[in-house]
């Protein structure tokens, strides 16, 4: 048997206790950066907000929160393995915060990848977890805008694209699929697969769609309770749909968490559905406060944290 020497441990601990002391530092260094940068617009939503109604903001703040354990929620019905519930939530709020240093969700997909990993799930199979909850997301958003687009008759019309621009998005298309036809028709027939075990067991497809379902229509939720404390002019069943259609434009421009790209698609889509100028940029504002940077702080602490204690 080998007995391992005194000093091995200790050497061992030393050696991790630098990478998560530089890990920590990193996430926080990132979050002073994205406040310094953005802090007008900090500034100018706390004014705004600070006149606006206050039970329709604690809606608002209480369905940011929430968001979170819908995230937890579908994530767990994208697998079949039992997941630790606590860190599991911990991690989607962790993953929020980082989803806004990099851009396109890889902050928030390498998180949950992470954690699903640490959690003794293949790599492979944690990567194709991600892309059916991914999947379901993008269903249930197509979903609860069909359902708002007829509840609300010719407010969403679809962008004029000319034939050039469709020819080469078609030709791009089509040249992508031959050229990765293999790695592709590979990560299809995986998603696949997993689709079929989650959907094998009802509880883990509920938790699916339902959590899938619930995060898009939370998320709407503080757009129109943010809406209605400070008195949008606007039914709220328009601003959920302007908030659906503009956070699916803005997945075409791959900014870190959207900030920029859904700013300005979600203030000219409440412009288009009516609303002054002045009181739709304050809507954005105070959503971007409330889902962006009140939590990014104490979501990259925990994102420290969380790798710390080897959850991550």
């Amino acid at each position: 048997m080998t007995v391992l020497p005194p000093g091995a441990p200790t050497t061992a601990v030393s050696r991790r206790v630098p990478l998560h002391a530089a890990l920590t530092l990193a996430v926080m260094v990132c979050a002073v950066h994205l406040a310094q940068r953005h802090w007008p617009v900090i500034v100018t939503g706390v004014d705004r907000l600070a006149v606006a109604d206050r039970g329709w903001l604690l809606v608002a703040a209480v369905a940011t929160v929430a968001t979170w354990v819908c995230s937890a929620l579908a994530q767990q019905g994208a697998v079949t393995r039992p997941l630790p519930a606590r860190q599991l939530v911990a991690v989607q709020f962790a993953a929020s915060a980082a989803n806004h240093v990099l851009p396109a969700g890889l902050g928030a997909g390498a998180v949950n990848l992470r954690f699903l990993t640490r959690c003794g799930l293949p790599v492979v199979r944690s990567a194709t977890a991600l892309g059916v909850k991914a999947t379901a997301g993008a269903v249930s958003r197509g979903f609860l805008i069909a359902v708002l687009a007829l509840a609300c008759p010719g407010l969403l019309r679809p962008p004029h694209i000319s034939a050039t621009v469709s020819v080469i998005a078609f030709a791009v298309v089509v040249t992508a699929v031959v050229l990765l036809r293999g790695p592709l028709r590979r990560a299809l027939r995986a998603v696949l697969a997993d689709v079929r075990a989650v959907h094998e067991v009802p509880a883990r497809a509920a938790a699916l769609w339902g959590g899938s379902l619930a995060f898009a229509a939370l998320h709407a939720t503080v757009v129109v309770a943010v809406a209605q404390a400070l008195e949008l002019p606007l039914p709220p069943a328009q601003v959920a749909l302007a908030y659906l259609a503009a956070s699916s434009a803005a997945v075409l421009l791959p900014t870190p968490g959207g900030i920029g790209s859904l700013d300005a698609a979600l203030a000219m889509a409440l412009r288009l559905a009516g609303a002054p100028g002045s009181a739709a940029a304050s809507a954005v504002l105070g959503y971007r406060l409330l889902t962006v940077w009140l939590p990014l702080v104490p979501g990259l602490l925990a994102l420290g944290v969380l790798a710390r204690r080897k959850v991550l």
